[in-house]
């Protein structure tokens, strides 16, 4: 198994990102996926996760009307749309496999991350 996250960068507050986690090694429908994000200095937070149809999605608060999880099956991605971003916002942002839930001891593989730097 492995996740391979990318579509980090440096963006101004307000702006957007279109984050992706190419999975490959196992069949990708058949999990749900989840983005985590790690700020510095904090310990992990769920984001948002999506269920292997994608007919199920679910965020955290802080990021709900903001961002937005999505997946293609067809090309084993899943993405994580991010508008209106805030300096809260910065953060390495983590996929994972695993099922459907905010707990992070749900997930059982995770990719290295790509970081997302919100500037003010």
């Amino acid at each position: 198994v492995q996740l391979q996250a990318s579509g980090g960068g440096l963006v101004q507050t307000g702006g957007s990102r279109r984050l992706s986690c190419a999975a490959s090694g196992y069949n990708f429908s058949s999990y749900s996926m989840g983005w985590f994000r790690q700020a510095p200095g904090m310990g992990r937070q769920f984001v948002s996760t999506i269920s292997g149809s994608g007919n199920r999605v679910y965020y955290s608060d802080s990021v709900k009307g903001r961002f937005a999880i999505s997946r293609d099956n067809a090309k084993n991605v899943v993405y994580l749309h991010m508008i209106d971003l805030k300096p809260e916002d910065t953060a390495v942002y983590i996929c994972a496999r695993g099922r459907l839930a905010a707990a992070g001891n749900e997930y059982d593989f995770w990719g290295q991350g790509t970081l997302v730097t919100v500037s003010s």
